[in-house]
């Protein structure tokens, strides 16, 4: 199947959420390449991002669970890099 990078962005602003959303990204660890997590304590959120290698309807189901999330807010950016096997020679 193919496969496409994305970059997911998470704010978060409740952070009773956190366990849920750790959870779901655990459910989705297979997928996930690196994820980097930085507090902003000054305004009292945190700052995620989540690089993924996974198809487009996975990269999809999983951006959406987190921002139905309460306090959670998320944003997917897609890469233009081709699916493994058909890069340009």
């Amino acid at each position: 199947m193919d496969t496409r990078v994305a970059l997911i962005g998470i704010v978060v602003e409740k952070l009773e959420s956190t366990e849920k959303l750790n959870a779901l990204l655990h459910q989705y660890s297979e997928y996930i390449i690196g994820r980097m997590g930085v507090p902003y304590k000054k305004r009292n959120i945190s700052v995620i991002s989540v690089v993924i290698d996974a198809p487009a309807d996975v990269i999809s189901a999983l951006s959406g669970k987190l921002g139905m999330l309460p306090g959670i807010n998320t944003k997917t950016i897609y890469s233009k890099v081709p699916p493994v096997g058909l890069e340009e020679v």
